[in-house]
C-alpha cells in the first residue's frame, strides 16, 4: 500500500508565496512521475506541474515563471514553490504519484490541500 500526503496550503494575499510539499510512503520501489494538479470550484482537475524521476519538468502555461516543482528521490518527496500568486491560482492542489510498487505501476492521489489567494 502507498500513501500520499500533501501539506503547505493556506490563505495568502495576491503576490505572495506558498510552498507545497508531498510525501509518499509505503511499498515503493521508485516513483516514475510526480505531479501537482489543481482543481478550482466547478472546474476539472488539471495538471499544474509535473516532474519525472530523471528530473524532467513540465508546467501549465498559466504558472510558467511563477511556480517551480522539485523532488527529493531519496525521501520520496515533492515540492511546489508558488510565487507571485494570483486569485486565479485558488484551488485544491492534489499530489499524484505514479509508483513502481514491486514491479506493479500504480497511480496514487493525495487528499488535497487548499490554496486560497485573496486580499
Amino acid at each position: 500500500q502507498v500513501q500520499v500526503v500533501e501539506s503547505g496550503g493556506g490563505l495568502v494575499q495576491p503576490g505572495g508565496s506558498l510552498r507545497l510539499s508531498c510525501a509518499a510512503s509505503g511499498n515503493i520501489v521508485s516513483i516514475i512521475f510526480m505531479g501537482w494538479y489543481g482543481q478550482a470550484p466547478g472546474k476539472q482537475r488539471e495538471l499544474v506541474a509535473g516532474i519525472t524521476n530523471s528530473g524532467r519538468t513540465n508546467y501549465a502555461d498559466s504558472v510558467k515563471g511563477r511556480f517551480t516543482i522539485s523532488r527529493d528521490n531519496a525521501k520520496n518527496m515533492m515540492y511546489l514553490q508558488m510565487n507571485s500568486l494570483k486569485p486565479e491560482d485558488t484551488a485544491v492542489y492534489y499530489c499524484y504519484c505514479n509508483v513502481n510498487r514491486d514491479g506493479e505501476l500504480v497511480g496514487v492521489w493525495g487528499q488535497g490541500t487548499q490554496v486560497t489567494v485573496s486580499s
